[in-house]
């Protein structure tokens, strides 16, 4: 039992012990046997309750059992010799399940076989639930019990609020009833789906919800039970139709696309994009992970090319294929030079569903123009080899003139109709800012850790629901507040400051990135003062504003230069629907390792990356580098060349991490200085792996 401590044993206590493992084995030994050989006599079925009542915990006992009572149905029914045999057997499996739930009321086995038994259809409903009675009385939150009770209620056809009825006498009975408030979520969630009586009006039922969860959180603050309800209703209040919220490129942009390099200046109002093979990326962001992104739910118009035949992919994907992020690829034909109009129609035909089972229904489209630029080779030649040295005096803000303000604003432009602009429910929103007030007041009173992750996660919900369906900030967005609540959690819970720190990064994020004006700060242009004729980059700086987490790059699909040093980073998961970066600064934050930076892959257009002074190395036990197999155990090792670097150098071998990730990037520039793993022997291994690598560790390579 949690919070017992141990007892060493007497030795009057280990010499039982070691009489009751030799009578299990036996009784185990004889069990085995009559399960290979197909045994279900008397004798047998006997030793395998006793064996059961011993030990509830053996599922090939139970498994067992489930033959020989199937045996001697299937017996009785060629037979018909006594009639009542069926409910005999059935009752006696009954009883052999309440002894062994006697003897370990958690053991899974058990329950399952009782489930069983009851779906033979020869045993009482009334009698189960008089039985859980008891059961619950002795442990009103076994979720076994509960979960045996949703399945003998769906048997019997008990209505859903009668059961929720039930949940609610169980939670007056004792607030902390955790599963009777995971019962209760449960509950609701199917009369709300069902639309049932008194269930039609989701955003009343909530409201009324909150209500009642309200004073087992006065009642007592520190008790977690309730707070995890509260949290599943935040949960339920935030369910919105999925949008996109923006693209790349944006609608009404102009896209350049070069064939080597451009001898033209990329800016906020021409997007250019460097591509040998004339395909540019197409990128949709919507304001929720989705599934179902397709040539059959995305229409594309193309001037050369219907769009039929494109390929989505999703870009940090979670393990069900969910994403926020949409990549396809647009080929531009190899013998026109002439700019054409490209129309993207998003959710025309149903398909996309976000995490939340929510449908994207509101279409919207997204236009804009594609060219091809001249060329100029010597400036090509000149542009490729030149060294980014990421120079303070290199960099000039962007002003926060209105043209510039506009320009940067028709970045994220989509063209929704006002009849399909999506809103929040006032009552949504009255609901939440209720929540709010009653958090802060109990936080008065009592300095409570939950109840601040809470308000948190409030104002969070409040800022969503005041957002939903339009780009315009809001004038009230609680920022601050809400870094304060997560800077005291950071000194209050130290056991969990990497999640407080991950969510203080996304609420930095959104600050920065939420109104134009806070977004012109962050943006400018990067060029070499020492090399004029070099094209100019469009920067957003980020650098040390100790983000822990990549977030809102939705609001950054554009920027082709981004500087993440001296911050906390230990992922860059995020960083893939930046299809335009050219060049990456990651230098002084956290990672450990070269599979930490496997987004990397994914960004066709990388040119300069600089991981310099990290932790690359620096743990002996580093987990998170086996999170994928090494190519010298499995079928990735047909990938290696092996004849190229396994003969020269057997060494070569400890830096398949770093062949994986820097074999698909065609870096010219690259810097890892001050890691632990950099030697000799790697810089050779990755100048000889990346033949396009002009530029290592500050240091030409020719």
């Amino acid at each position: 039992m949690h919070g017992i401590p141990r007892k060493a044993p007497t030795q009057e206590e280990r010499d039982g012990s070691s009489i009751k493992a030799a009578k299990l084995r036996d009784l185990q030994s004889q069990l085995l046997h009559f399960h290979y050989n197909k045994i279900y006599t008397k004798e047998a079925i006997e030793i395998s309750a006793q064996l059961l009542e011993s030990n509830p915990e053996h599922y090939t006992g139970w498994n067992y059992r489930k033959l020989a009572v199937q045996h001697l149905l299937d017996r009785h029914q060629e037979n018909e010799v006594d009639s009542e045999l069926p409910q005999s057997v059935l009752d006696e499996e009954l009883r052999l399940v309440e002894n062994a739930l006697k003897r370990n009321f958690k053991a899974y086995g058990a329950w399952h076989h009782r489930k069983w038994v009851l779906s033979k259809g020869h045993s009482s409903p009334d009698r189960e639930l008089r039985l859980l009675g008891k059961l619950q009385k002795l442990d009103s939150r076994n979720f076994h019990a509960w979960n045996y009770r949703r399945f003998i209620t769906e048997l019997k056809k008990i209505p859903d609020e009668d059961e929720l009825q039930y949940t609610t006498d169980m939670i007056y009975d004792n607030f902390s009833n955790y599963s009777a408030w995971h019962n209760r979520s449960m509950l609701l969630s199917k009369l709300l789906e069902k639309r049932a009586k008194g269930y039609d009006k989701t955003e009343n039922v909530l409201s009324e919800e909150f209500e009642f969860v309200r004073n087992a959180l006065f009642t007592d603050p520190d008790d977690q039970s309730g707070w995890f309800y509260h949290l599943w209703l935040l949960g339920q209040t935030l369910k919105r139709e999925p949008l996109v919220i923006s693209s790349s490129p944006p609608h009404g942009s102009n896209l350049s696309l070069s064939i080597d390099n451009p001898d033209c200046q990329p800016s906020f109002s021409k997007i250019y994009h460097q591509s040998k093979e004339r395909t540019f990326p197409l990128i949709l962001y919507f304001s929720e992970a989705v599934v179902g992104v397709s040539s059959s739910t995305v229409t594309v118009e193309f001037d050369y090319d219907g769009g039929d035949g494109l390929i989505w992919h999703p870009l940090s994907a979670n393990k069900l294929g969910f994403s926020q992020a949409w990549l396809a690829y647009i080929k531009y034909p190899h013998d026109s030079l002439e700019s054409c109009h490209v129309k993207v129609t998003v959710a025309q035909f149903p398909g996309i569903i976000s995490s939340s089972g929510m449908p994207c229904s509101q279409s919207c489209f997204i236009s804009f123009t594609a060219s091809v630029c001249s060329n100029n080779q010597e400036h090509s030649k000149v542009q490729t080899t030149h060294k980014i040295s990421w120079n303070e005096e290199n960099f000039k803000a962007h002003s926060t003139h209105p043209e510039d303000a506009n320009l940067l604003a028709s970045l994220c432009k989509l063209n929704i109709t006002k009849e399909n602009m999506p809103t929040t429910p006032m009552l949504c929103i009255e609901t939440i800012s209720n929540e709010i007030a009653c958090s802060r007041e109990l936080l008065s009173s009592s300095n409570c850790k939950i109840g601040k992750l809470i308000l948190a996660r409030l104002l969070v919900a409040h800022n969503t629901l005041m957002t939903y369906g339009c780009m315009d900030s809001i004038t009230e967005a609680h920022y601050e507040e809400i870094l304060a609540l997560y800077h005291d959690l950071m000194k209050m819970d130290h056991a969990h400051i990497g999640y407080y720190e991950d969510e203080y990064s996304l609420v930095v994020m959104k600050q920065l990135t939420s109104n134009t004006e806070s977004l012109l700060k962050l943006c400018g242009n990067y060029e070499e003062l020492s090399l004029p004729s070099i094209s100019s980059y469009t920067c957003v700086r980020l650098k040390g504003l100790s983000l822990s987490r990549v977030s809102c790059m939705e609001h950054l699909l554009w920027v082709q230069m981004l500087d993440l040093s001296h911050n906390k980073l230990r992922s860059i998961e995020g960083l893939e629907a930046l299809q335009l970066l050219s060049c990456l600064k990651l230098s002084k934050n956290r990672f450990s390792s070269f599979t930490a930076l496997e987004p990397l892959k994914m960004l066709k257009s990388l040119q300069v990356l600089d991981v310099s002074y990290n932790e690359i190395g620096a743990h002996s036990i580093d987990t998170r580098r086996y999170m994928c197999s090494s190519p010298l155990n499995s079928t990735t090792g047909s990938e290696w060349q092996l004849k190229r670097f396994a003969e020269e150098d057997a060494d070569m071998k400890h830096f398949w991490d770093a062949y994986l990730l820097f074999k698909d990037l065609n870096l010219v520039q690259l810097d890892i200085v001050g890691n632990a793993v950099v030697d000799e022997r790697l810089k050779a291994f990755l100048v000889k792996l990346m033949s396009a690598l002009k530029w290592f560790d500050g240091e030409s390579c020719h």
